[in-house]
């Protein structure tokens, strides 16, 4: 069974292994992602497989437009098409807020996410030279307008 779920101030100890062990030395600390939870304006929603949590999305509005900072899935469950459903509701709650668009960066080699966006209809707008640090990987800036969006694509 799939669900989707807010994470709790109790699961973010588990999100910091997980952003450590996905994203290296470009994780967000455990203490950035705390208190990001505790004092940002940013969402942070939970996939859980079978009461099993093993993916998340962070994102945020900023009265205009939906920013995704970060969609993440364990490595055991990559494959399975279950960052759609973080990607459908990540949109879908874009929608209901009534943003005119949305926007994300992501690493200009991560070919599978890069995949995922142009799928939902994300285009690239420009690059972030070096933007990922320590690595220096560049970030591609990518939006969507939602006008169009419809969920599931």
């Amino acid at each position: 069974m799939i669900e989707l779920r807010d994470l709790t101030e109790a699961d973010l100890p588990w999100m910091a292994e997980v952003e450590r062990e996905l994203f290296g030395a470009s994780a967000w600390s455990r203490e950035l992602i705390e208190h990001d939870y505790l004092y940002g304006l940013t969402r942070y929603r939970g996939l859980c497989v079978d009461g099993e949590l093993v993916g998340y999305a962070v994102y945020g509005y900023d009265g205009d437009a939906f920013h995704l900072m970060n969609l993440a899935l364990v490595p055991s469950v990559r494959g399975r098409g279950l960052s759609r459903v973080l990607m459908d509701d990540f949109l879908a709650e874009a929608r209901r807020e009534g943003a005119a668009d949305a926007w994300l960066e992501v690493a200009v080699d991560n070919v599978p996410a890069l995949a995922l966006y142009r799928a939902y209809g994300f285009e690239d707008v420009r690059i972030r030279r070096k933007y990922y640090q320590p690595e220096g990987v560049d970030a591609l800036v990518m939006r969507v307008e939602l006008a169009g969006y419809q969920p599931g694509v």
